[in-house]
């Protein structure tokens, strides 16, 4: 038997956030095998204990050498974008992908592993705001950012900005809103706005501070997936049976257009949210506002995410002894 597995991995961060539960259903079908992931996004599997190495794409020095040339080495470089049960919708990604690489699926969910710093960092200027009402996290728009996508609105991914307006309008009474946002995005009143570029750990640390959270579909639903974080999660032009959690609170259009526009191939919408593939006449048809709202004034569902550490004034009662050397 081979020892070592090469998972290849392309894509957003939330893609990559997904696919640690997939490595970990492999893992766990495969205990002896020492996993290697090449990805664009390595920050997500630092510490992940099903991980024997990361590599970001494009700065692999001796990898041939050390894991391929002679080695009997299983790769996985397929994408699941492209398999029947994804662009059918029949299967969440993490099943298409775990039936893609012939490994069984157990509900393995994402991971997000964090050190000790990590675990315990706020942004200072976050930590300085005095807190008066619980904290919602608010992440209304998406998407991969302004050098790849032409406008700052994708109604196939966003809510429409009128109507996160809105939403801030009816919980800014209940809610000190934290707006996690680019620079480009659209500015909303009454919230505490967010655009800072930091590490994307840094960021999803945000989660363990937020009592509440409305995402759309985003690399922070699937971190709080990983956090086992309930959230209120607005899909419109993806759908939560492919990408989503049952953990979270899914909210889907009223309205729907399965179809797709004449420019579609494998897939109804372009992630982009190319504007003339829009088929909506009105915001009414995409968003269940009143439903979006009552969820998040209603007590939140039981969570088991993980706290901050709190700091501790005095030396710990910790006792010494002979030093174990620690996993690599």
């Amino acid at each position: 038997m081979s020892e070592y597995t090469v998972f290849n991995i392309e894509g957003g961060i939330g893609k990559h956030i997904l696919s640690t539960a997939v490595v970990a259903a492999y893992k766990n079908n495969n205990p002896k095998k020492k996993i290697v992931v090449v990805c664009a996004w390595p920050e997500v599997f630092l510490h992940n204990k099903d991980v024997h190495r990361v590599y970001r794409l494009g700065n692999v020095p001796y990898f041939y050498e050390d894991y391929i040339n002679g080695k009997d080495t299983d790769v996985f470089a397929q994408e699941p974008y492209r398999q029947t049960s994804h662009i059918g919708k029949k299967k969440q990604l993490i099943e298409t992908w775990c039936d893609m690489i012939g490994t069984k699926y157990n509900g393995e969910m994402p991971k997000l592993e964090m050190n000790l710093r990590e675990k315990n960092y706020i942004d200072p200027e976050l930590a300085a705001i005095q807190k008066t009402k619980p904290i919602l996290l608010f992440q209304p728009f998406g998407g991969p950012g302004k050098e790849h996508q032409a406008d700052n609105y994708s109604w196939v991914r966003d809510i429409h900005p009128d109507v996160a307006q809105y939403m801030v309008d009816q919980l800014k009474e209940h809610y000190q809103i934290l707006h996690v946002c680019y620079d480009f995005h659209t500015r909303l009143n009454d919230v505490i706005r967010y655009e800072k570029v930091v590490p994307k750990k840094n960021l999803f640390n945000l989660l363990r501070f937020a009592d509440r959270c409305l995402f759309v579909d985003s690399s922070f639903q699937h971190a709080a997936a990983a956090f086992n974080k309930p959230s209120t999660v607005v899909w419109i032009g993806t759908q939560p049976q492919s990408f989503g959690y049952e953990l979270h609170d899914n909210f889907t259009p009223p309205v729907e257009f399965p179809n797709g526009t004449i420019d579609s191939y494998l897939h109804d919408y372009n992630f982009t949210g190319a504007i003339h593939e829009c088929p909506y006449d009105d915001v009414s048809q995409m968003f269940d506002v009143d439903g979006i709202i009552n969820s998040l004034l209603q007590p939140p569902r039981q969570q088991n995410v993980p706290k901050p550490t709190e700091v501790q004034t005095s030396a710990p009662n910790v006792k010494t002894g002979k030093h174990k050397k620690g996993r690599k």
